[in-house]
Order: C-alpha cells, then sequence, then structure tokens
C-alpha cells in the first residue's frame, strides 16, 4: 500500500543520510534516497526552460538542495528556505560552487509572501504540501510571490477519482506526526485553483504523487474572437465597495454584458493586473452576467485594474478596485452647500429641482458611492453624484419631497461624519 511505501521511504532515508543524490564536480556521486535518475526526471516533468539567466527562483522545502542547486545551474538566482537549518545543505552549496548563486533561509512556508521573500519568477514547491495542516493557506502564500509559474507536487491518493483529500490526525499516514493530508490529484488541482492560480496543468503521474504546472495568467490566446465583454461594475462581495485587503478572503464579484446564451466557469477568465483567476460563480439576470472570483494573492497596495475575457474573445476595458488602500477618513468636512440648480449657498429651492450639492474634504481617493452614506433629517437619502478624486470633492444629495423649513444633512463614511444645516423652500 502507499502508506506502506512512505514508511519504507523514511527508513530508506535514515540509512542513507542524504535525501537527495549528487554528482559533484570531479564526477563523484553521493548517493541519497533519491537517485540521480528520478530527481531529474521529476524536474523534467515541469515546463522549466534550460536557460534560467536572469530568473529568481524559490524553492520551499528545499532540504538537501537538489532542486535549488539545478536550477543555479541554469543561471537563476535561488532563494531556497525550510524549516530547518539543514548543514547538509551548506556543505553541498560550498562543494558544487553556488555559494554566489544560492541564498538559504529557515523559513516556514506559512510565512512567506511579497514582503519576507520578495517575488519569482518561478516557484518550487515539492513534496511539502502532505507534510502541512493547512494545505490551502501554504498554497495561497506559495501564488502570493509566484509572479508566473509555480511547481506544486504531493503524494495524492491512488486509483481516487473524487475531489476529495484524507486528514490523518496523528502516525496513520507511514508512521510520521508531519504527514497530515493526502489529497485525490483532482483535488489537488482544485487547491492549486482555489489558491489563486488562474490554471493548474497536470504534467504526468508519477509513483504515488502528481506533479502540476500552476500558472498565474491565463494561457495565450492563438487569435481572438467575437465580441469584447463590457463591464458594468466591479466591487466587493460583502460590502459593495470598491475596496479590497489581501489579508482577508476577499472576493471580486463583477457584472458585465456579453451576447452569449450560455455561459460555463471555464468560458470565463478574469483577472486583475493580468493575474488570472479562476471564477467560483457565474450566472445571468436580467441580461446580464454575474461572476465571482477571489482577488489575487500577492497584489500591491493600491489601485488595480479588473478586466475579463469570455470565450476568447478580445478583453475588456478596465474597472479599478483598490487593494490595501485606507478607505476610512479621520475627519470628513463640507466646505460648501449649494442648490444643485440655482449655487445658492445654503438654501435649497424645491421649485428648480431636488438635488443639494456638497463640497467635502476628507474622502478618500478609493470612496464610492457605496460606502458614503447620506441623511437628511435622520432620514436616508439617495446621493446621486460623487466627483472623481481630488482635494474637494463634490457630492449631491436628493432631497425628500416632504421637507420644509432648515433641514440638516448627514454624510457619513465608516465612523466619520460631516453635518451642514441648509434653508429649504
Amino acid at each position: 500500500m502507499a502508506f506502506d511505501h512512505v514508511r519504507v521511504w523514511k527508513e530508506e532515508f535514515e540509512s542513507a543520510g542524504w535525501w537527495h543524490s549528487f554528482e559533484l564536480p570531479d564526477g563523484s556521486v553521493i548517493e541519497g534516497k533519491c537517485n540521480l535518475g528520478g530527481l531529474k526526471e521529476r524536474l523534467a516533468r515541469f515546463p522549466i526552460p534550460e536557460d534560467l539567466t536572469g530568473k529568481r527562483v524559490l524553492d520551499i522545502g528545499t532540504w538537501d538542495g537538489w532542486f535549488a542547486f539545478e536550477l543555479a545551474k541554469r543561471g537563476a538566482h535561488v532563494v531556497a528556505i525550510d524549516t530547518l537549518d539543514n548543514p547538509r545543505f551548506y556543505e553541498m552549496r560550498r562543494l558544487l560552487g553556488l555559494e554566489s548563486h544560492v541564498e538559504y533561509r529557515q523559513l516556514d512556508v506559512y510565512d512567506v509572501n511579497p514582503e519576507s521573500v520578495g517575488r519569482f519568477d518561478i516557484v518550487m514547491f515539492l513534496g511539502v504540501l502532505y507534510h502541512l495542516k493547512h494545505p490551502l493557506l501554504a498554497l495561497e502564500r506559495v501564488c502570493s510571490v509566484t509572479l508566473d509559474l509555480a511547481c506544486v507536487d504531493s503524494f495524492v491518493l491512488d486509483n481516487e477519482d473524487r475531489t476529495v483529500m484524507q486528514f490523518f490526525e496523528s502516525e496513520e499516514f507511514g508512521g510520521q506526526t508531519d504527514n497530515w493530508i493526502a489529497p485525490s490529484v483532482s483535488c489537488l488541482a482544485a487547491f492549486c485553483r482555489t489558491a489563486g492560480f488562474a490554471r493548474a496543468e497536470l504534467r504526468g503521474r508519477l509513483p504515488y504523487s502528481a506533479p502540476f504546472a500552476c500558472y498565474r495568467h491565463w494561457a495565450p490566446l492563438k487569435k481572438e474572437w467575437g465580441t469584447v465583454p463590457r463591464i458594468v461594475r466591479a466591487f466587493h462581495h460583502l460590502d459593495f465597495s470598491t475596496s479590497f485587503s489581501t489579508l482577508r478572503d476577499d472576493y471580486v464579484t463583477l457584472w458585465f454584458e456579453h451576447e452569449s446564451g450560455k455561459l460555463l466557469l471555464d468560458d470565463v477568465q478574469p483577472e486583475v493586473s493580468g493575474y488570472g483567476v479562476r471564477p467560483v460563480h457565474i450566472s445571468q439576470q436580467d441580461g446580464r452576467w454575474h461572476t465571482s472570483f477571489r482577488l489575487p494573492p500577492g497584489l500591491d497596495p493600491g489601485w488595480h485594474d479588473v478586466r475579463i475575457r469570455v470565450k476568447g474573445s478580445p478583453i475588456s476595458d478596465p474597472h479599478r478596485i483598490a487593494v490595501d488602500i485606507v478607505t476610512g477618513t479621520e475627519q470628513l468636512v463640507i466646505v460648501s452647500a449649494k442648490d444643485g440648480i440655482t449655487f445658492e449657498t445654503d438654501t435649497f429651492d424645491r421649485t428648480q429641482g431636488n438635488e443639494v450639492a456638497l463640497w467635502l474634504t476628507g474622502i478618500p481617493e478609493s470612496a464610492d458611492l457605496d460606502i458614503l452614506h447620506a441623511k437628511v433629517n435622520g432620514l436616508e437619502a439617495p446621493i446621486r453624484y460623487l466627483q472623481p478624486p481630488s482635494e474637494i470633492r463634490q457630492l449631491n444629495v436628493e432631497i425628500p419631497s416632504h421637507l420644509t423649513g432648515e433641514i440638516e444633512i448627514r454624510i457619513s463614511l465608516a465612523h466619520a461624519k460631516a453635518v451642514r444645516r441648509v434653508r429649504c423652500r
């Protein structure tokens, strides 16, 4: 059985002393548990170029370092990490003369993020996942630092066609307490997509494991065809704002128009600043399409463009969302209030129209009509216009038709509030 095989792996490793095998510059070979032929075959499963000059590579769970050293030989600058400070790694790095090409850091995968390690063209994540209690969280961390390709393989359940995962509380998995999970092949693929990768391509099968090439971008099109989708609106799935946080499990809700009678999840390719994410939902309502997808991991703070492609169509025009930009404000100030038609100060002439124009300071750039609120004499009132970002922003409020005399207009954003009194005639 596969689990018994893992027990044999452990015994063979303890006997050999080395997990990886190495060919030294003088032609001699250090034999480890994993032979050179198997290591080379495992690496060849992934679409990694022979020339990696100028590329950055991260090897997570490097152990003795064979994959880190092999990619460094191809010209990459490699950062190798593991939870233990393995003296064999340093010994082999010295013997191979790769001290200036491979950096070693003792770091847990859960602490991997763009701030701690930077970003990498290629991330190696081989034989690590099944050792983790929180596999999806770990894959999200991997995705956050991947610019293009992550090479992922893991022990998988053999002959299991369902999308399932087995969990082990103690030593049931090969007698090792750090073997926590065994996913099926389809479960591993779903984990990779759910973590934020646009695509997870199975690269054949190895005994007891499955390798996936996980991409941050959608596959290039040979030819665009069809009509361009038109985004109507893009907003946060919970508070309906355009503000998102990389510290939460935030999802983008997107409404768009496209001339399609039927769309499946695989027909829809949304992206944020070029990073594709597989949607979790697609439906149609009142002639418009509605899809939801997670915010791609690893985005820098700032404004980002949301776009979408449908069935190989040309890509849509962008809609902007704010990521890790503070939307609250300490102080809102109404600096001026005027009739929306006559522009008479602090006066509302009902015979001319139904809106009061306010000018405020303190409205952040990322604020929109969904997080700003207006009340007139304590009653909710619609905000009909918000000026694009500037130091002082105009905001138009519709005044309820039954109000007369002096009225109080209150504008709120999170905990900040501003009040202005206007004469209504």
